[in-house]
């Protein structure tokens, strides 16, 4: 029974276009996102690496190997259990920056031009048997199914067909760097068509032929050389080659790339495809031995690889015959399909964009898109005539394909380089890269045209080290990868790597990365885009620097270089997707050229290594240990209670933390790579004029936000390391808020001023108390002298001189209560005269009782000025001479006297008390101690004292006098040498 070729080719379009509908719906939206980003439908995208080998080939290796055909499903099983070592890496790097194809990838690890060329056109070289094997499958099974169909017709059909539906499914945009979710989706669905057609043939046949389960095993039974021949193979050769070689092509054939890397979703999909794909091919390969075992059982006379089709038609099934046939045209189709989407903008990339013709083209996307569109329609006519050319009774399918994978495997060397191996060089990979080709040229592909010299050359060398001379892909995957092998280690030893390649080695095996050198010469994105459009044309220049822009969060009139050199990154990625890295470095690097000559900012330097520091769990080693280290570190940076900002050698801010970005208000990425004298008022004044003082410790007043803010401010220059012959290497500021502090302090100098009020209070009521008195007996005598003018006269200026006595007294003890602050805020600095100063603080010591017994005296010279808050200093005073009082005896002096030294001006306060203990000259400072009886001090005075003189840049010393008693010295700067401390905004 036959099928006429009209209903196969119907069929086959119709479903062909009903792909394309599940492709195009998942397009526009019409199947939710859950589905087609879910992990399985990823895994079962994966399933394309079922094509015609294991849904028709796979049958007939069995015929001839045994259970060895499961070798293919045992190395992609353990493909996908070294997920994390070998297919995480990739798809992460693939992902950062945009490196579409296996050429893309070895290209950026081992940069050059030639290394791009040299892998498409091996890649393409090792593509053509895989996509004949395709073609072939279809056409000998169309002849099976309707032996009138002429193979000069299904063929050209079949590929027309293929390369119609090909534009239709990926080449509809002009870059490859769109993840087609439609693609996938349909891709998954054809994994879920060719897997229902082989269990649904295979359960047919257990029924229909062996009358069920039972009725099979009855017949294995009776034909135990059935089972024999399957095991007989496993046992006596190896499966060592079979292994190396599906666990290279399970993720670096064209098609197994373009789907795990270049089309994986953004979900991490690779747990689940770590069980759901070899699950996928497990099922797949439980039909052969039962298809197999039918075909033998029937007697037919078609090779076994088409026993899929032909048990159905023998036995009269044609619906299932048809489903059959569309299940391996499903697995034919979406291998070309795939493989092509893959090959063309590699082909593109490396072979076609080198050779300058769209240099500069306003049109540049729509001439990449038709360039895609005429390679997807060459490279599956150079499958057809590739097919044409081989002879078709040299090898079967799985034969045929496995000179494909032997191809593919030539590029594991240096995959694993790029993973495992920083040392790795260009020219290392490229040796290998010849060796194994023209190994594999000699071995495999010559021979399919069967010279027959060489034939039987390369069948007595796989004799001779043990391999079967029915197997010469054995051999050949030997011969060809331990001569790439041995050539890329032994090149990348003698050779040494260029600076771009130290650098893509570090990228790609996650060590620290170098510095960047240099900064863009451009100097806004508007530049960018001028300087891009000779290379672009203006319409793809504007494009890729909006798309970079806006993807980095950038302002269109960016211009710090920092940012602007990471716009460059990007730019530089983003064209890596469209045009191939190679190009994209050459590109970007003539337009935006670096300025060798500038020293590349520290903060640019930062950013560039934390940017690839960014995820420390693909790390390994002392480097992940170091990374958590330097995270550690940066936390404890930003949750500092303190604002720190760091300035590098070249004067711009490097670190600007969260403490210093909440009080000043800002932001962190505004600061940063900023020079400080552009950085918003007052900051930038305030730590510039820092970094320039002589001493490195200072306060400020601001305002922030409407608001005045009291600072402490501390400069520490950084030393250089050792071995680093540039001097200084950049400075770090401190900052604190005193803001609240010096409110408490002002508080509790309120309280202590109150508590001296107390102290003098009956000293005070005796003052008041006699010029009351002299008022009550000059008012009592004026009353009886009225009559006389003069008398009165006298009497009323005696009066009045009485009163302003008191009015002195009240003013000089009120304007003591309320000095010093203002809403809680210290008042300005302004020149003090020291006389002055002097002689007010000595008449308020003299109002408390004691001193009534205690002479004091005091002296200045003329013209001397301190500078500070005249009422906070006459503070400190009258408490040193409260003290000084309180601890001298009856009818002794304490003496007040100011001198000039130098800079400095020195005041001294002595007593002629009993003085104090040498050890306890230091703790008097400290708070609530005192030395006096208890109840008569609250222990703050002093504390408060050299708080005050601390603010204002003065120290404060006791010491005993030689004859008894004790001096105080109090040293303040002279107001000629102090400059001006206060900022505003």
């Amino acid at each position: 029974m036959t099928l006429g070729l009209g209903p196969l080719v119907v069929a086959s379009v119709a479903y062909l276009g009903v792909l394309f509908l599940v492709a195009y719906a998942a397009e526009k939206g019409r199947i939710s996102a859950r589905i087609t980003q879910h992990p399985l439908v990823y895994a079962l995208a994966l399933g394309v690496y079922a094509t015609s080998w294991s849904y028709f080939g796979s049958v007939g290796y069995a015929a001839r190997h045994g259970f060895r055909y499961l070798g293919i499903y045992l190395g992609l099983t353990l493909a996908c259990l070294l997920a994390p070592v070998l297919w995480r890496p990739l798809l992460r790097l693939t992902r950062e920056l945009q490196l579409t194809s296996l050429a893309d990838l070895l290209a950026f690890r081992y940069p050059g031009q030639v290394t791009g060329t040299a892998v498409t056109l091996f890649v393409l070289a090792g593509s053509l048997p895989y996509l004949a094997l395709q073609i072939r499958a279809v056409v000998e099974s169309a002849r099976l199914l309707s032996p009138a169909a002429s193979p000069a017709l299904v063929g050209p059909g079949f590929c027309g067909v293929l390369i119609v539906f090909t534009l239709l499914f990926g080449a509809r945009h002009p870059a490859p760097r769109e993840r087609h979710e439609g693609l996938m989706l349909a891709i998954a669905f054809e994994s879920g068509v060719k897997l229902l057609a082989l269990v649904a043939v295979a359960g047919w046949c257990v029924v229909s032929i062996f009358g069920g389960v039972g009725g099979l095993r009855d017949w294995l039974t009776l034909h135990p050389e059935a089972v024999e021949a399957l095991q007989r193979p496993a046992r006596d050769a190896s499966w060592a080659p079979l292994l190396v070689l599906s666990v290279v092509a399970a993720f670096l054939t064209p098609r197994q790339y373009h789907v795990a890397f270049t089309e994986a979703p953004e979900r991490d999909g690779l747990a689940t495809v770590a069980w759901a794909f070899p699950l996928l091919m497990l099922l797949i390969n439980a039909a052969v031995p039962v298809l197999l075992w039918s075909g033998e059982a029937l007697g037919l006379p078609w090779p076994a690889d088409f026993h899929v089709l032909s048990v159905p038609i023998r036995q009269g099934a044609p619906a299932l015959a048809l489903l059959a046939f569309l299940g391996g045209v499903s697995a034919a189709s979406a291998m070309v399909i795939v493989t092509t989407l893959a090959l063309a903008p590699m082909c593109l990339t490396h072979l076609v964009l080198p050779l300058g013709t769209a240099r500069g083209r306003d049109d540049l996307y729509g001439w990449l898109l038709w360039a895609r569109r005429v390679l997807i329609a060459a490279i599956i006519l150079a499958g057809y005539g590739f097919y044409r050319l081989l002879d078709t009774r040299a090898t079967g399918l799985v034969d045929l394909g496995l000179v494909s994978f032997v191809a593919t495997a030539q590029f594991a060397p240096g995959v694993l380089g790029l993973l495992l191996w920083p040392k790795a060089t260009r020219a290392g990979l490229l040796a290998g890269l010849a060796a194994g080709a023209t190994a594999w040229t000699f071995t495999l592909m010559a021979p399919l045209w069967e010279p027959p010299s060489l034939v039987a050359w390369t069948n007595q060398a796989s004799v001779m080290l043990g391999f079967s001379a029915d197997e010469p892909w054995g051999f050949a995957t030997f011969t060809s990868l331990g001569l790439n092998a041995l050539c890329f280690l032994a090149v990348s030893l003698v050779t040494r790597q260029s600076a771009e390649e130290q650098e893509a080695a570090r990228v790609c095996a996650r060590e620290a990365p170098g510095l960047a050198e240099g900064s863009v010469a451009a100097s806004s994105p508007d530049e960018f885009r001028r300087q891009l459009e000779p290379v672009l044309g203006a319409q793809v220049a504007a494009a890729e620097v909006d798309r970079a822009r806006a993807a980095l969060d950038l302002a269109p009139d960016e211009r710090r270089p920092l940012e602007l050199r990471r716009l460059r990154d990007g730019v530089e990625r983003n064209l890596s997707g469209l045009i191939g890295p190679v190009l994209a470095r050459l590109a970007v690097g003539e337009a935006l050229r670096l300025d060798p000559g500038a020293r590349t900012a520290l903060a640019d330097q930062l950013r560039f290594v934390e940017e690839r520091l960014r995820d420390a769990r693909d790390m390994r080693g002392p480097l992940r240990e170091l990374e958590v280290v330097r995270r550690y570190l940066y936390r404890i940076l930003e949750d500092l209670p303190l604002g720190v900002c760091a300035m590098g050698p070249d004067g711009e801010v490097v670190i600007w933390n969260a403490a210093l970005e909440a009080l000043s208000g800002v932001p962190m990425d505004s600061a940063r790579g900023q020079p400080l004298a552009r950085l918003p008022e007052p900051w930038g004044p305030l730590f510039a004029g820092l970094a320039q003082a002589p001493c490195g410790d200072d306060e400020a007043r601001v305002t922030v936000g409407g608001r005045p803010r009291s600072l402490r401010l501390h400069r520490s220059r950084l030393a250089p390391s050792e071995g680093d012959s540039a001097g200084e290497t950049g400075i770090t500021f401190l900052v604190e808020d005193w803001t609240e502090r010096k409110a408490v302090d002002a508080r509790l100098a309120h309280q202590d001023r109150l508590a001296s009020l107390g102290r003098v209070a009956a000293g005070v009521a005796h003052e008041i108390g006699n010029p009351l008195t002299a008022i009550a007996s000059l008012t009592q005598n004026l009353k009886y002298e009225l009559e006389d003018p003069e008398a009165v006269r006298e009497r009323v200026g005696l009066i009045l001189q009485q009163c302003r006595r008191i009015d002195a007294i009240v003013r000089a003890l009120v304007g003591f209560g309320h000095a010093g602050t203002v809403g809680g805020e210290s008042r300005p600095f302004t020149r003090v005269a020291v006389g002055p100063l002097l002689a007010e603080a000595a008449q308020l010591a003299r109002l408390s009782r004691k001193a009534r017994d205690v002479a004091c005296a005091h002296q200045s010279p003329e013209g001397l000025e301190v500078r500070g808050d005249a009422q906070r200093l006459e503070q400190v005073l009258v408490n040193l001479l409260t003290n000084a009082i309180d601890a001298s005896p009856a009818g002794s002096r304490v003496d007040l006297r100011a001198e000039a030294g130098g800079e400095q001006v020195r005041i001294q306060v002595e007593d002629r008390g009993h003085g104090i203990a040498p050890e306890l000259t230091q703790r008097v400072f400290e708070p609530f101690f005192t030395t006096k009886q208890p109840g008569e001090g609250t222990g703050l005075g002093l504390t408060l004292v050299e708080g005050i003189v601390r603010e204002h840049g003065g120290t404060l010393r006791l010491e005993p006098r030689a004859d008894g008693g004790t001096r105080v010295t109090l040293s303040l700067p002279r107001a000629d040498s102090v400059p001006q401390r206060e900022a505003s905004a």
